[in-house]
Formats: C-alpha cells, structure tokens, sequence
C-alpha cells in the first residue's frame, strides 16, 4: 500500500512540476465560449467567456439557457463549463471570424443534465461548419468533449446545430483555436498499399483515441494545445505482455523530430515495452485494441522516443497495425542525426476499415543478435471525413478520455496510386538498410574522414605547391584541402547558394583559375550522410560521359563531407519547366534534353561491367550546361545492379516522392527499370509542365502520373499539355513521345522498355518533330531497333579482340557526333553484347 501511495505522489509531483514547464503555444484565433453563463469562467489557466458577452457570435432564432447548481456536479473529473448550457430548439450557430486561415481545432463539451423542461439526455441533432458533417442525429448521456480539427480557408468559420424534428440541441462549451502548421503536414503514407497519402492536410478530423504509454492521464493543462492524453492500461490485450517504463530527463526535442506540440515530455517520457524478463520467450507482440467504426479511414500517429536503451543501435522493433507490418526493424536512433532518446512521430493512414476494431502491435525485430525488445511511447488515432466531408458518428473523448461506440457513414479512400512514392517509408527502410549494413561490415554511422582509395585522407600534394587555391589543370587525387574550398565559395558565403537538397547546401564556387564550380556541403542534420557521400565519390570517380554531371573532388577534412562539382550554367531541368519563372522551353529542347538524360542513363545501366541504377531520377537531378545540354547528378543513391546470373538486387527503398517504382516498393527488389519507370515519370513532367504531386489540385489530378496516363490512354494527351507548346508539336511526334511513356510506367518492370528503347523512341519522336521521318516504325523499339539492323554494314567489323565491356563503354561513353543508329547497330553484333 505504501509503495502504491509513493508511486501516486510521484505522478502528481512529476505532473506539477512539468506543468511549470509546458511552452505555451500562443493562438492567432483562441475563442473560448461557456455556453449559456453570464460571467468568465475559468479552467486551468484558461479563461471562458460568457456567451451573452460573446452574443454577436451567436445567431439564433430561439434558445434557452439552463444551469445546474455547483452542488450537482459531483465528479471530481466534471468541469466547472458544465454548469450551464445553451439550448437550441431550432438551427442556430456560433460565427467566428478567422484572422489567421488553416487548421484550427474545434471542441464541443457536452454535459446532459436535466432542468425545467428540458432532459439534455433525450436531445437529439446534428452539428455542422459551412464544408463538413461532424454530427449527425447525436445523442449524448455522460459528460464528454468531441474534438474535431478542421481547414479553415475563409475569413470564417460557422458551427450550426441542427435539432432533429421534435427534438432540440444544447452545448455547454466550445472551443474554437488554432492549431500550429507543424500538427497536421502531408507526411502519412497508406498502410495496406504503403504508397504516400496525398491531402492530409485539407482532411477534417475527429480525435477518437489520444493515448498516453505507460504513463498516468496528462491533462490539458499541461499540454501546450490543452489536449487529455489518457493511459493505455484499458486498451492492452494481455497486460502481462507489457511493462511500463518512464525517463523523462532523457527526452530531447531536436530539429527534424517531434516538437513539445507534437506531444508533450511527460508523453515522450513514459513508454510501454515489452515484458520479456518476465515472458518466457522473446517471440510475441504488445498489442492494443480500440473500438473504431468500419467504413472510414483512420490517421494513426505513432509517438516514440527510446528511453530504455543505454547506447545507440540497441533497440529494434517491428511496427504493426491490425495484421501488417508498417514499419520493419525499426531503429529510432538513426532518424535523427544519432541522438538518442529524441522525440519522434509517425504517421500512417489505414485503408477503408471493415472492422469495428483496430489493433497496434510492437514486435521484436528478427535481425541477428539484436535483443527482443519493443516500445511506444504514445498513439493518437483520429478519423478523417469521407468524400462528402462528413465525420458523422458519435465516438467521443469523454471528460476523463475514454471512447464510446460510433455511427459511421461511407467514405471513399484518398487516390495514391502507383506512382506516388513515399515520403517517410524512404528514411524508414533507409533504417533498414542501414542496421544491415553495420550488421554485416560493422561500419560506423558517424561522419568520419573518408578517402575513396580506402585509406585515410590524402592531401593534394604538389597540385597546391603554389597555395590552397583548387585549379582544373591536373589529374592529381580527387580530395581538395578545406581551406581551397572555403575560398572557392567565399566561405561559403549564404548569397552564394544555389539550391538545397537531401544532402545539405550547394553553393556557387570559382577556383583560382576562373573555373566555375558547384560545392554540395553535407548537412549533419541530413537523412543523409557517409554512404551517400561515399557512394557519390565511387561512382563518378569512375564514369566519365558528357551527359552524367563531372564530379572534380571531395572534401573529408573538419568532419565535412563536400563535393565539388562541374558548374551546371542553366541549373535544373524542373527549374525551367515550372515554378521558377524562367522562358518556357521549345518542344525541340526538351526532346534534347530527354534524350541527353536517356543517354546518361543508358551509359549507367550498360557501359560499365555491371550496370549502375541510377535510384533517384527526377527533373531536380537533371541538370542543364550554358547550352541545354542535359547532364544527370546525384548520385549519392545509385546501387550497383545485379550480377549476371541475378535478375534483381534486394535493398531497401529508397527514392524521390512521385517518381517511385511501384514495383521497387513492393518487393524491394531492385533493376534498371525502377530508373525507367521514374524517368516515364520525368517525361510527363516535361510534356506538361507541372509538378509530379500537387495536392493543391482536384484529387484526380493530384499525381500527374495517374492523370497523365488516363488521358494518354484516352488518345487525348493533346488536352494536357504545357499551354506554351499548344500548336507546335507535331501530332506524331507527340503520340510517340505518349507512347514511350506510357511503356515506361507499367506496372511491372518486365514491361516496360531498356533505356536503349527509350533513347530510339525518343530519338524518332524529335525526327517526327522535325519531319525526317515519314513513317513510324511497329510499336515496340526492339522491331524498330531490328528495322534498322540492315545499317550495320555502314558501320566498319568489330574488332574480335576487344570485350564486349569495352566495347558498350567506349560505344555509348559519348554519343555526341555519332549517329544514334550506327552505335547500336554495333550493339545488335552478338559480339558487342
């Protein structure tokens, strides 16, 4: 008894002093209304306004206002807002004007007594903003808060009652506040299909469960957006399987993870993990279940923060909801620059639910000779409204936190569609990857010198025995002195920056002897980091081709990780197609510049002994000279392909948002396809102008992909092309210029075309274009390809004694002033393959 007594004491202690601590969020909008009182009240530190002060906010044809006396509020969990109501016996609303448009939450407090006339138990209605449901026919008999959060893109915002026929309405408080940007970002990704959910943003949703782990109630009070977190002990499936563990010094907010708004310390400071001291055997699940309503779609959002691991890289779990696996050998010390214990979150959105139960499970990961071991630290499971924006149903947080039993309608999922990527699930297998890797070669995480002969770092020797100026004029070692770097850039003067990216800043640089260079300087804070950088050096240390960005040197000195590359005058190919103000590009130029990157990525997959898939295609790392010329860059995700015998690599997804293979993600098996399928990707992108994910846009048209494609196999891409090209592509140029794309994005990589298939077509379409062909070849490039065969005689035999390796590198390493049908009529020789 005296050690359950200690325990309270130390909750209530612990919770008073954090409460000290809480960093105030300070709302543009913060109207707190005490329906039906005639004077402030006040709860916390928090101050209701009576409603007959606030009347200009109410438009009513008739209410009433009840009241209850102070003595009939018995429960120490009751709020002094339920003391009074407002009841409506007709439709009536709160108008609230907005001066700061966004999310903003909304709570309704419900308290049904009785007074007068009037049961507040037998109340009956519905509650509605001017764009969506959030009750219908609701009834309410316990003390409970609804809290529902909502875009708000007018200067207003109305909340109505609707009192059934014969019945009436009532509220007793409501809240109407901003939320932070930061609470609600297009971050989710779907959890059947694992493809990024696009639109989060405008969704309205209704808190269902908002779970604290391991730990005691955390109330609004000391929560900086006044949100009840309540224990997980009543959701468990078999408590025995838990332990709860609380540290809550140890919690660190860092950038890139989990803000004190996110949740508060005292949620990141407690977890639930697994009982494995007490549990024979290390093989089972910690599993919660919460009564949800089929027919919507839920965002779950995971709250975690190791705080039972000593050291980094001992702790990792799988990550479950309902029966699939969300996030596999997860290990929370990778995602945030190797900090331990920093605060961080995770969002998933689930498919229609069919069930009226949803089931989080952590598990022990089965990597070798790690410990079976899991945690949580906090779950928030809400609903989203379906596709006529309603949230109808009647789950709800109660006064002390707990659930009840909703009515749902139907709701239609949000499109992703195999196109649209992945935002999170990229670093999240990246962890995968990751954890492998030190498995295998026990390679540190940390940022440490690097020389790509795999020695430590060299200095440049006699190339700067007239200084620490960088010059062109040698073929001396790739590494470059700090020092010779930091002048380059100016010290990497701020107004020198040209773009930023994954990896961290790129600045403009010039070298002693005129030369512009472009600098990439690692950012600690990256995602990425030593492999990135490493794998960037290896490759372009060993590929020269004019259409693949030249890399100069590197830098590993004062633990920076910098590289230097050739200057790219006319910078990004996305810049000059939309966002960027730039004169809009001819259709010539941009089949150049298609067909320049094709080249660079056809020389990656075939003029080296194994091929090189590129991972990260997108317009961002196509990169244009003085004169367009296309060069493709970054290559700090390229992976070599498979060996011969193979037809895939097995590795963890990695890629750009939009431009994913679908295929790659699923089976996380790896070709030269995934590069065609986002250069498909890449090709809709420059015949329509516009970004690969805009959820701006209706929802049909929110993955250009999925759109482009339904218009292409409508016969009619002509409807959707960049407005600055209408009238001045041929009709033949643009259906094979359709077509090649349409090929590169199946399904599946065995359909789709090699980058040589891509290049011919793309190659034809700008002859269409330019009307030196007058007939289009069959359908699929490899005839097209055979059609041309009979032009190999133009070209002089083979030399038997040179490999076929040599032969595709020195074939394709540069195409310029070779025509394009004599190279790979040498590629059609059985020699030269």
């Amino acid at each position: 008894m005296g050690c359950r007594v200690f325990e309270l004491l130390f909750w209530v202690s612990l919770i008073l002093c954090l409460a000290c601590l809480v960093r105030g969020f300070t709302p543009a909008d913060n109207y707190l209304i005490d329906c039906g009182s005639f004077t402030n009240t006040t709860v916390g530190h928090r101050v209701f306004m009576a409603d007959n002060l606030a009347s200009k906010l109410l438009s009513t044809p008739q209410s009433v206002i009840g009241n209850i006396s102070k003595a009939s509020i018995t429960s120490s969990d009751d709020s002094p807002l339920y003391q009074t109501a407002r009841v409506f016996t007709d439709v009536s609303k709160y108008t609230f004007s907005i001066s700061r448009q966004g999310r903003h939450w909304i709570r309704l407090y419900f308290y049904p007594f009785a007074f007068g006339n009037y049961n507040l138990s037998l109340a009956k209605f519905d509650v509605s903003t001017e764009n969506h449901v959030l009750l219908t026919s609701f009834s309410v008999q316990a003390p409970l808060v609804k809290e529902f959060s909502v875009n708000v893109t007018s200067n207003s915002l109305a909340v109505t009652f609707s009192p059934l026929k014969g019945s009436f309405a009532f509220i007793n408080a409501i809240e109407v506040v901003s939320v932070p940007d930061e609470l609600i970002q297009d971050g989710a990704h779907l959890v059947k299909s694992s493809m990024a959910f696009q639109g989060l943003t405008l969704q309205a949703l209704e808190t269902v469960f908002r779970v604290n782990m391991g730990g005691p109630t955390v109330s609004f009070e000391n929560d900086t957006l006044w949100r009840t977190w309540v224990p997980d002990q009543r959701f468990l499936v078999e408590k025995n399987l838990a332990l709860s563990v609380s540290n809550f010094r140890a919690v660190k907010f860092v950038e890139g993870g989990a803000t004190p708004d996110i949740a508060p310390s005292t949620v990141y400071g407690s977890c639930t993990e697994m009982n494995s001291a007490n549990v024979t055997g290390g093989n089972f699940n910690v599993t919660w279940e919460f009564d949800v309503d089929p027919g919507f779609q839920y965002l779950v959002r995971f709250h975690f923060c190791d705080i039972v691991s000593d050291a980094l890289n001992e702790l990792y779990f799988n990550v479950f909801i309902d029966s699939l696996m969300v996030v596999r050998d997860l290990d929370l010390s990778t995602y945030l620059v190797n900090v331990l214990a920093a605060a961080y979150y995770m969002d998933y959105v689930t498919d229609l639910v069919t069930s009226n139960k949803l089931h989080v499970s952590i598990g022990p990961s089965t990597l070798p000779g790690s410990e079976p071991n899991a945690i949580l630290n906090g779950l928030e499971i809400m609903k989203m409204n379906n596709s006529d924006g309603s949230l109808t149903g009647s789950a709800t947080i109660n006064a002390s936190g707990s659930s009840s039993k909703m009515n749902i309608g139907s709701i239609v999922a949000a499109s992703a569609g195999v196109a649209s990527g992945l935002l999170l699930a990229g670093v999240i297998f990246m962890v995968c990857r990751k954890r492998r890797r030190q498995a295998l070669h026990g390679q540190s995480k940390t940022w440490i010198p690097f020389s790509i002969n795999g020695g430590t770092s060299q200095t440049m020797g006699s190339k700067y025995s007239k200084g620490t100026t960088a010059s062109l004029n040698s073929n001396a070692s790739y590494h470059i002195p700090f020092l010779a770097v930091q002048e380059a850039t100016n010290n990497f003067d701020e107004s020198w920056v040209i773009g930023i990216g994954g990896f961290g800043k790129v600045y403009k640089g010039e070298l002693n002897d005129g030369t512009k260079v472009a600098v990439k300087r690692g950012n600690p804070r990256s995602q990425q980091g030593l492999a990135e950088f490493q794998t960037e050096i290896n490759m372009l240390s060993q590929f020269r081709h004019r259409h693949l960005v030249s890399l100069i040197g590197y830098c590993d000195e004062k633990n920076e990780m910098i590289l230097i590359y050739e200057y790219m005058e006319n910078g990004t190919l996305k810049s000059h197609l939309y966002g960027s103000g730039y004169p809009s590009l001819s259709w010539k130029q941009r089949l150049e510049i298609c067909i320049g990157a094709a080249r660079g990525l056809h020389y990656l997959h075939t003029g080296y002994a194994k091929a090189v898939i590129h991972r990260d295609v997108k317009s961002a790392n196509i990169l244009l000279d003085e004169n367009f010329m296309a060069k493709v860059a970054d290559f700090g995700l390229s992976k070599t392909g498979p060996e011969i015998d193979q037809t895939h690599v097995s590795t963890a997804v990695k890629g750009s948002f939009g431009y994913l293979d679908p295929e790659y993600f699923r089976r996380q098996q790896l070709t030269e396809k995934s590069d065609v399928y986002s250069f498909g990707v890449v090709l809709f992108e420059v015949l329509c102008a516009r970004p690969v994910i805009d959820p701006t846009l209706p929802r049909e048209m929110v993955n250009l992909a999925e759109w482009a494609m339904k218009w292409q196999k409508k016969g009619q891409l002509e409807q959707i092309i960049d407005p600055n090209l209408k009238g001045s592509i041929r009709h033949d140029s643009l259906r094979k210029f359709g077509e090649t794309a349409e090929k590169c994005l199946a399904d599946f990589g065995v359909d789709r075309p090699s980058m040589g298939d891509v290049l011919w077509n793309l190659e034809y379409a700008l002859q269409l274009q330019e009307a030196v062909v007058g007939r289009d070849p069959e359908e699929n490039s490899t005839n097209m390809i055979g059609e041309l065969s009979s032009q190999i005689n133009n070209v002089g035999p083979l030399d038997p004694t040179v490999s076929s390796v040599q032969l595709e590198a020195s074939s394709v390493n540069d195409l310029s002033g070779v025509s394009m049908s004599k190279v790979f009529s040498q590629l059609l020789k059985s020699e030269g393959r």
